[in-house]
């Protein structure tokens, strides 16, 4: 799934496969189901002004989509046949960011021409993230590594190590100053981009990290899966003022999902 821009809608892909637009506030659905075969789809991203979503599939291919119609824009656009597990439009929305099976992370214009392919990951690449001048690109993978990229030449700048699992899940602080991380460790952790470390202790969570998304606010939320699944939300300006054994004043709630 992922949200708007503007975070009145969601867009996901339902049970029966199919690709579909949802109202949050309404809790409604907007409109029927997206064109083409999303059986296979595995990612979805929307651009930064709301206009378009693209999506990442299992047999390599990406589409993209006008979100006011639900039509698709253009050919497919396939580079190998390996899973796309994470696909992100940079802040500007003139090109996009895809990362999967293959290890490599492959930079397209907005209309599919692809522009750089970025190697030095081990294993999978299981999520991206964009600075918000579009400079830089950072992924997490199956390797247990995040790497800080530039995106006009696919250089790699900074290895930060220290999650002993993959990583699944990245983003920024809103200043940028810190990048906070979401592994299969059961741990979010938050690292200082001046340093490079690690500050504090991880934040620990009773399964399998999926995903972490901050606010513009300073807030964070974490989210695991499974029988016991539960949303957390965090503060990362106590998080980021906290003596290194102390997650009470940090943590501000967590709702279980079922």
């Amino acid at each position: 799934m992922a949200v708007s821009p503007d975070g009145l809608k969601v867009i996901g892909k339902c049970g029966d496969g199919r690709v579909r637009l949802w109202n949050i506030k309404e809790g409604s659905l907007v409109g029927q189901p997206w064109e083409g075969n999303h059986d296979r789809v595995v990612c979805l991203d929307w651009s930064p002004n709301g206009a378009e979503v693209a999506g990442g599939s299992d047999d390599g291919t990406i589409r993209r989509w006008n979100t006011g119609t639900g039509r698709q824009i253009g050919p497919l656009i396939k580079k190998r046949d390996d899973w796309i597990w994470t696909i992100k439009y940079s802040p500007q929305g003139d090109k996009f960011a895809s990362g999967g099976d293959d290890d490599t992370v492959r930079v397209w214009s907005k209309d599919g021409e692809l522009l750089i392919e970025i190697k030095g990951h081990d294993s999978i690449v299981m999520s991206l993230c964009w600075s918000k001048d579009g400079a830089y690109i950072f992924s997490g993978s199956v390797d247990r590594t995040i790497r800080k990229w530039q995106s006009i030449d696919g250089k790699e700048l900074v290895v930060i190590r220290g999650h002993p699992n993959s990583v699944t899940s990245l983003c920024l602080s809103p200043d940028e100053s810190h990048l906070i991380s979401a592994s299969r460790d059961y741990s979010v952790r938050i690292w200082d981009l001046e340093t490079n470390q690690q500050v504090g202790d991880p934040l620990w969570h009773d399964n399998q990290v999926n995903v972490v998304a901050v606010s513009s606010n300073g807030y964070f939320a974490s989210a695991i899966s499974g029988p016991d699944a539960k949303i957390y939300v965090w503060s990362l300006e106590a998080a980021l003022k906290r003596p290194s054994d102390d997650h009470v004043s940090v943590f501000v709630h967590c709702q279980c999902l079922f």
